[in-house]
């Protein structure tokens, strides 16, 4: 599995930790940014989209400060289902019932200890289909 990844300077720093978790199990692919120098999150937030909408990769993961502006951004690209989770359950249920692709997060919300979590239950859980496919399909349209 490809993940793509990105974040601006309010991210950076989750970010390094998340990169170095990911690269455990998965391939990664690190857009930046590379420090924690003020940056414009659409930058990076266009980059991982468009993986995810090119196929390119299989799945994103975006952090900025709220993770509000990356998920807005990352919306905006064709096929491209970003949501901003806050909790575990909220990970597994975009997955399940949203096919979303792109996970965003905050930093300022969100401890590294949860963001793994997060991300586990986003990356191992399954889309539901069903009624659920209906829905992403209007999504589409």
């Amino acid at each position: 599995m490809r993940i793509s990844i990105g974040s601006d300077h309010g991210g950076y720093a989750l970010k390094q930790q998340v990169v170095k978790y990911l690269q455990t199990k998965y391939e990664v692919v690190d857009y930046g940014c590379d420090s924690l120098d003020s940056c414009d999150y659409p930058i990076f937030a266009k980059k991982v989209a468009n993986d995810v909408s090119s196929n390119a990769s299989d799945f994103g993961v975006l952090i900025c400060t709220t993770g509000i502006g990356m998920s807005i951004t990352a919306n905006k690209f064709k096929g491209v289902r970003a949501a901003l989770v806050m909790n575990e359950e909220s990970a597994h249920l975009t997955r399940m019932h949203n096919n979303s692709n792109v996970i965003c997060m905050g930093a300022k919300f969100t401890p590294y200890e949860e963001a793994v979590k997060y991300l586990d239950a986003f990356l191992e859980e399954q889309f539901e289909g069903g009624r659920h496919q209906r829905r992403v399909d209007q999504i589409e349209d």
